[in-house]
């Protein structure tokens, strides 16, 4: 069986089936958005010049639209810039790229489908800086169209990266996201499509304003459940798993865009979830609309919304917009 992952709208970080482990990252999440406080120290007066600085994070972004926003982010952001890639040698590489254009980035290393090396940056970021000021959730896979793997494992693996990995990095990064902080996830207009594609009760499920993020992490996996078995139309699903995955990390936004407003409703974070369109990269290929620059745009956007900014929050946004979920 085929997905729809022609018009796939991120940073590729192409993971092999026999890469999946059979199990996923904990599912363990705080209890609290609440900041979480180090123990570790530096020198008082590098602690305070650290702790000062303005500090943006993007995963995935050695290559295609994660690579453009880093490089938009270097010409407007006022701060550290941090590149992050799974693979050192391509992330160094990309910085190197950006330096001989004259554009200063830092890297560091973060496989997101690493638990371990989620909670190494984490604790990095915390310690050096006190946290970080905007995380673009950029990395995500999506199977090529003609790829002959087992929709179930197709399923899996897609879900694996873009929804449950990316849920692993807002467990452990939002709580050290910094008041007046900002939060962008990288989704797809095929969330939107595929939310349209599935049961009338699922689409009340994923819009309804109580669903909680351990209600829909139980959506996600018995959509993978239901793909193994081939029996995932039945549930009610549609035959597209990047397009549920990228339901599930918009839902998710949502999610956890109303915690934020909850438990931390002083800070004035602004955490949305963004379609940065049909964009040319590995994965889209040669006949897609928008270059990587022309797609980094909205992302950069809700990256850098003025400080005092109280919207968009919880919301989709397509070409600087607000699109209707």
């Amino acid at each position: 069986m085929r997905i729809d992952a022609a018009q796939h709208t991120t940073s590729l970080t192409r993971l092999s089936p026999l890469f999946f482990t059979s199990h996923f990252p904990s599912s363990a999440i705080h209890s609290s958005l609440q900041p979480q406080h180090s123990e570790g120290s530096l020198s008082s007066t590098q602690s305070a010049k650290n702790m000062s600085t303005k500090v943006v994070l993007v995963t995935g972004g050695n290559k295609g639209i994660g690579l453009a926003i880093v490089d938009a982010l270097c010409r407007q952001f006022k701060g550290e810039v941090y590149l992050t890639a799974r693979d050192v040698g391509r992330g160094q590489a990309a910085v190197e790229s950006l330096a001989s254009k004259g554009l200063k980035a830092n890297f560091h290393q973060l496989d997101i489908d690493d638990l371990n090396s989620i909670k190494t940056a984490a604790t990095y970021f915390k310690d050096k800086y006190g946290g970080v000021d905007v995380l673009v959730n950029n990395a995500g896979i999506a199977f090529k169209m003609a790829d002959t793997a087992p929709f179930g494992v197709q399923a899996e693996v897609t879900l694996k990266t873009n929804y449950f990995a990316t849920r692993d990095m807002l467990t452990h990064f939002l709580p050290i996201v910094k008041a007046g902080g900002r939060v962008v996830n990288v989704s797809s207009f095929v969330s939107v499509r595929a939310l349209n594609q599935c049961s009338s009760a699922l689409q009340e499920r994923f819009r309804s304003e109580d669903i909680t993020e351990e209600e829909l992490s139980g959506l996600m996996q018995t959509f993978i459940d239901g793909a193994k078995k081939g029996e995932h139309k039945q549930g009610g699903w549609p035959d597209t798993a990047y397009g549920v995955s990228k339901t599930g990390l918009t839902a998710l936004s949502i999610i956890l865009a109303r915690r934020l407003s909850k438990e931390r409703p002083n800070d004035g974070i602004l955490l949305n979830a963004c379609c940065p369109g049909w964009v040319r990269t590995d994965m889209a290929g040669p006949k897609a609309q928008k270059s990587p620059e022309e797609g980094a745009e909205t992302p950069v956007y809700l990256a850098l919304l003025p400080p005092g900014a109280t919207e968009p929050h919880g919301k989709f946004v397509s070409d600087k917009k607000v699109q209707t979920w």
